[in-house]
């Protein structure tokens, strides 16, 4: 599954938090008050808010200005001279903040200075070697939060995922540094301690996010230590916030990284609850559509983190004991937003043997009415296929249905064999007119492939041929062999009935059984010899095929 899209929607970034009126008395308003009242100089350390960010954007564009290490190294040392004189003076006059606050003040312009590294990123070992990442997590647990937010912005920006990409060893040896310095978490401390109901520190804590997913994106193993260090039990909790905002949406993109990233960690959500609080963040879309972009991103954020968490075979059980599916079910009920994405995880959930259970489920909670519907009309608008393509939404039903064929028996499999009996064999008409399409789609792309061959002056390698079965997968050859699969089921599970019409069906097209064998022979040649799983279905189709 490939859910590694950057989001659009992000807060504004700003170099501090600006001033936001009269301080209401507390020490972090008198210090936005002082700052703002300080006399305006050309020197940078009298500059607005708005002055300093236009000189740091300045500089960013202008390619002549080169940092060199002397420069480097000064500016992490008047760095550490500002922060042990703001202890100094913290320590010396405790309950008089008036005493050191210009000391703070001094400590943020310093600060701020560093964001000019991140234009050079071929200076970051020297800020490794000089202590600047050492020193600057210092500072995330500074007591005034002003200084903390300007911190988070300086990291945010030094560990900017094209920056880190550009950078290469440069940008790792940053990576390595900040992960010696129990970067995850110190930032969790940060997140823990940020009030949202602050504007400004909501924003912060949205770049904190950001930080987590720069530095997990630079090195996938990260995931794994995020989640030991508790920022997946964090970002779980956080998702249990019934109101939507920008930082909720981007907690559930974090999420669905951390669980691509990290198989240990799509096996260690159960442990966490992590299927109950997906599955009860998304109850709230069974009824009713998001109602902004924003929202609709998020949800489908959690439906692929649920797809992701499903792969793991310990979290199917939670999934059944949680009522997930009786929840998916009410989901294709309803024909909300939540439908399409619905039978993308009931496909997750059903297939293999670790799906048993859960498809006995869906069979005795009446999913097969809730089903097939979505079997006999695929949705005509690409938004009511909540964004899915009609062959990706034909692909996700007729999987579903081949799982319910492979996983149950008895009175189960009898229930779903009636749905291709009942109205006169009416879906079975549908899986005929399915086949024949994907099996046009099918014949087109191996004449293009056989006509590509022939021009071909060498001979065809392993790796070419990989490439051209790779094009009748996306031509649709892999939902043909779904189809064909439940073709294959149904008239070997004698029902006399089901085999006339689907040969007078064919008959009446020109065509015949024999593209049904052969399709099902050549899927079951790819399984393999081994004495596994896959060479039981491989026995089992071959099975059917000789039935037929």
């Amino acid at each position: 599954m490939d859910i590694e899209e950057l989001l659009d929607f992000q807060p504004e970034r700003t170099l501090k938090r600006g001033p936001d009126g009269e301080a209401d008395g507390d020490f972090e308003g008198m210090f936005k008050k002082r700052a703002v009242d300080a006399p305006q100089k050309k020197n940078y350390e009298d500059m607005t808010d708005e002055e300093r960010l236009a000189l740091v954007m300045e500089l960013e564009e202008d390619n002549t200005v080169e940092l060199d290490e002397g420069t480097v190294r000064k500016m992490i040392l008047n760095l550490d001279k500002k922060h042990a004189k703001n202890q100094e003076l913290r320590i010396k006059h405790t309950e008089q903040p008036e005493r050191f606050m210009d000391s703070e003040i001094e400590l943020h312009v310093e600060i701020g200075k560093c964001l000019t590294i991140a234009t050079q990123p071929q200076m970051y070992p020297v800020l490794v070697e000089c202590g600047g990442v050492t020193l600057v997590i210092s500072l995330l647990t500074h007591p005034n939060s002003d200084i903390v937010l300007g911190v988070v912005d300086l990291l945010h920006e030094l560990t900017d995922t094209d920056i880190i990409s550009e950078a290469m060893d440069a940008g790792q040896v940053l990576v390595e540094a900040l992960v010696k310095n129990q970067i995850m978490s110190i930032l969790l401390q940060v997140l823990e301690s940020l009030d949202e109901k602050n504007e400004d520190e909501a924003k912060g804590l949205h770049n904190v996010l950001g930080i987590a997913e720069n530095l997990v994106e630079a090195d996938p193993d990260l995931a794994e230590h995020a989640f030991k260090q508790g920022l997946l039990l964090w970002i779980l909790n956080r998702l249990k916030v019934r109101s939507f905002d920008a930082n909720k949406l981007y907690c559930s993109e974090l999420l669905a990284v951390l669980l691509q990233s990290s198989t240990s960690n799509r096996s260690s959500l159960g442990n966490i609850e992590g299927i109950d609080t997906m599955l009860q963040a998304l109850a709230l879309y069974k009824r009713r559509n998001p109602q902004l972009a924003e929202e609709q991103e998020m949800m489908h954020n959690l439906f692929d983190s649920l797809c992701l968490a499903l792969l793991a075979p310990a979290n199917r059980d939670i999934f059944l004991k949680g009522e997930g599916v009786e929840l998916m079910i009410l989901m294709l009920r309803e024909k909300k937003m939540s439908r399409p994405p619905a039978l993308k995880v009931l496909n997750f959930a059903l297939q293999g043997d670790e799906g048993i259970n859960c498809c006995a489920k869906f069979i005795d909670v009446y999913g097969l009415r809730s089903l097939f519907p979505c079997f006999m009309k695929t949705p005509g608008k690409k938004a009511k296929r909540g964004g899915f393509s009609e062959m990706e939404w034909v692909e996700h039903v007729t999987s579903i249905i081949s799982h319910l064929l492979r996983n149950t028996s008895g009175s189960q499999l009898q229930r779903l064999m009636n749905k291709f009996v009942e109205e006169d064999h009416l879906k079975v008409d549908r899986l005929i007119e399915l086949h024949l399409f994907y099996l046009g789609r099918a014949k087109s792309v191996d004449e293009e492939i056989r006509e590509e061959k022939e021009m071909l002056e060498e001979e065809v390698d392993e790796e070419k041929e990989n490439e051209f079965y790779m094009k009748r997968l996306d031509a649709g050859l892999f939902t043909l062999q779904r189809l064909n699969y439940i073709l294959l089921s149904i008239c070997t599970a004698g029902i006399t009935s089901i085999v006339e019409r689907v040969k007078q069906l064919l008959t009446l097209k020109g065509e015949s059984m024999q593209p049904i064998k052969d399709i099902m022979q050549e899927y079951a040649d790819s399984l393999g010899d081994d004495v596994n799983k896959a060479n039981e279905e491989k026995i089992n189709i071959t099975h059917m095929i000789n039935q037929l």
